[in-house]
């Protein structure tokens, strides 16, 4: 409907603002998808209108010589060229302004690097099979991925910040990492040190030592401070089972994360909104939905 009232070039400039406020505060969540087959879709997760990133899970096998092998649980078999068609997917998630990332890592599989050359030879494979490369086997098909996200969990160290020194020298790849609350990190410490990532997604989960527990958030307010004092990143994001049933420990109810932990992290570091493990959890508790005003 037209409307025919105007506004003082003032007044305009602060709704303006208020409302580029309000985009950048209001669900500014990642969300980790493709470990569940019941979780839904690609298409389903960006269309809900939750997530600001989809971080693909996972590319479970890579370096030491080894074959890369995607792991998409149910999804699809990336062996068989089954995973080609979720390009129409990733297309759509990104004309939404959604970032889509691959993830490295997770807690199983077999994956690390042996060298320098290692870094570089999985960077390689990277660029060629999932971002701006022309490489003849895309798992992923041609979508064009936003960047690499590093979960690097089995407390190998050694050359990721080759590989992520080799994955920045192509200057639009978005570079991410999920280390353990504890600091520093037993797997990506060095990595981190580099100061290349764009974002940080700190677990605060299965890690009791800082974590929030039954309303005492000093310890996880604690690590926040040490990890966003420490390391040199664009954003750092409140890493968060999105149910009791996604973690051993750590889960948050919505009503205290956005009422007492947010407000008592979101003025030190740089921070940038939560993430969760993960889509299928989320799917079911249907937390972000109850969080995304708040975070």
């Amino acid at each position: 409907m037209a409307s025919n009232l105007k506004l003082s070039p003032v007044v305009a400039l602060i709704i303006l603002v208020a409302g580029m406020v309000g985009v950048a505060s209001a669900g500014n969540i990642a969300v980790y998808w493709g470990q569940n087959g019941n979780e839904g879709t690609l298409a389903d997760a960006c269309n809900s209108g939750n997530y600001a990133y989809i971080l693909i899970a996972f590319l479970s096998t890579f370096g030491n010589g080894q074959t890369p092998v995607l792991n998409l649980a149910g999804h699809c078999d990336p062996s068989s060229g089954g995973c080609t068609g979720l390009t129409s997917d990733i297309q759509a998630c990104q004309s939404q302004g959604i970032k889509v990332l691959l993830s490295l890592g997770g807690s199983g599989g077999s994956y690390g690097l042996s060298s320098t050359d290692d870094a570089n030879s999985v960077a390689s494979y990277l660029w060629d099979s999932f971002l701006g490369g022309s490489g003849s086997s895309r798992p992923l098909g041609s979508a064009v991925l936003d960047g690499i996200d590093l979960d690097i969990e089995n407390g190998d160290s050694a050359h990721y910040d080759d590989l992520a020194n080799a994955l920045k020298a192509n200057n639009n790849v978005l570079l991410t990492a999920a280390p353990q609350c504890p600091y520093p990190d037993a797997s990506l410490g060095p990595a981190l040190q580099t100061g290349l990532f764009d974002n940080v997604w700190i677990q605060f989960y299965n890690n009791p030592g800082c974590e929030y527990v039954n309303g005492d958030d000093s310890n996880l307010v604690s690590a926040w401070s040490t990890w966003t004092s420490s390391v040199q990143a664009g954003s750092f994001y409140l890493g968060l089972p999105a149910s009791p049933e996604a973690a051993g420990s750590g889960y948050i109810q919505p009503g205290d994360l956005t009422g007492t932990v947010i407000p008592a992290i979101n003025g030190i570091g740089s921070y940038g909104g939560i993430m969760l493990w993960s889509r299928y959890y989320d799917v079911l508790n249907n937390y972000s939905g109850q969080v995304k005003g708040g975070v």
